[in-house]
């Protein structure tokens, strides 16, 4: 009986001290629902930070990399005017028209829309403060095609997160309503591994090649290990989507890391390939702070599929 004693002492001893390996790390980055804008041979990083090992809500993140193997942090692109009204900073994405960039976000569960001259910020909100709507709505991201934009974004309907678009106005205040439509619900095993009562789809990234349209998503709760990624293909922005029979893409058993999920899809110019930005959760023990990962996907014309290099994933990590 002491020795089983002594063994389960020791194990939570190992388990503990393996946790705070994790938590004292603080070159990692803790960024969740992570977004890279690239210009001028510069990549700007961008994320939620609430929940990060700061543990604040004062705004939204940046970091600067020249490579995406070093980086630096540079500070707030937007910043939380008034904390004790505004919460849950999420999903910034960051895209440029004309002279301005543009960041769409997501705080009090709403899609809110802030400028800046440059990709560091200051953003400031726009006067009319929230895209209208009487779902609550997260998760913005805008995909630019023959001079339109889209907000593909998801929705709480009937206690489910579903994925929907529209177009944008020209002024970016608000949607066409009458464009409106649905994407991708969760109706598939692996998108509600856990059986929640409450389903969920969300952190949607669209691109573009020749005159196909891909879509990466991220299903089950996030708060869960099966938190995964997986891909649907269209031959319109607006759908029908055909989700791949390959799914999920990402998850676990693919990176060996628990909850990957809500990222970014982004053309690296130097090394001339497709990378995907997302996070994790901090080990397969603890959900928080988050942490953000980069790897290599590689896009078969023909086939018209995803696959990703495996090997490739890595944590991002500050180095200045």
């Amino acid at each position: 009986m002491k020795k089983l004693i002594y063994l389960i002492s020791f194990l939570l001893v190992v388990f503990t001290i393996s946790n705070n390996i994790y938590k004292l790390n603080k070159q990692d980055i803790f960024l969740a629902d992570p977004s890279i804008f690239y210009e001028n041979r510069k990549y700007y990083l961008y994320g939620t930070s609430a929940g990060g090992i700061d543990n604040t809500n004062i705004g939204l993140k940046v970091y600067l990399s020249d490579d995406l193997k070093k980086w630096e942090f540079k500070g707030y692109a937007l910043k939380n005017a008034t904390p004790c009204r505004d919460k849950g900073f999420w999903a910034p994405q960051i895209l440029k028209k004309d002279s301005l960039y543009y960041m769409f976000y997501t705080v009090n569960e709403k899609i809110s829309v802030a400028c800046s001259k440059s990709p560091l910020g200051p953003f400031k909100p726009r006067k009319k403060k929230y895209i209208q709507t009487k779902h609550r709505q997260i998760d913005p991201f805008v995909f630019a095609d023959s001079n339109k934009h889209y907000l593909y974004h998801v929705r709480r309907l009937d206690n489910d997160n579903v994925i929907f678009v529209a177009e944008l106005k020209n002024d970016f205040n608000n949607i066409n309503d009458e464009t409106l439509t649905k994407c991708l619900s969760s109706d598939l095993p692996w998108e509600n591994e856990d059986d929640f009562e409450f389903k969920s789809v969300q952190g949607p990234s669209v691109f573009k090649i020749d005159s196909t349209y891909y879509m990466l998503y991220s299903a089950n709760n996030f708060k869960s290990s099966n938190y995964a990624v997986g891909y649907a293909i269209s031959s319109s922005p607006l759908g029908p989507w055909i989700k791949s029979i390959k799914n999920p893409l990402i998850n676990f058993k693919t990176i060996n890391e628990s909850g990957s999920g809500h990222g970014d899809i982004f053309y690296d110019k130097m090394k001339n390939n497709f990378k995907y930005v997302l996070h994790t959760h901090n080990s397969f023990a603890k959900i928080r702070p988050r942490k953000t990962g980069i790897l290599d996907l590689i896009i078969d014309k023909k086939l018209k599929t995803i696959n990703l290099k495996s090997e490739s994933f890595k944590f991002l990590q500050v180095t200045k």
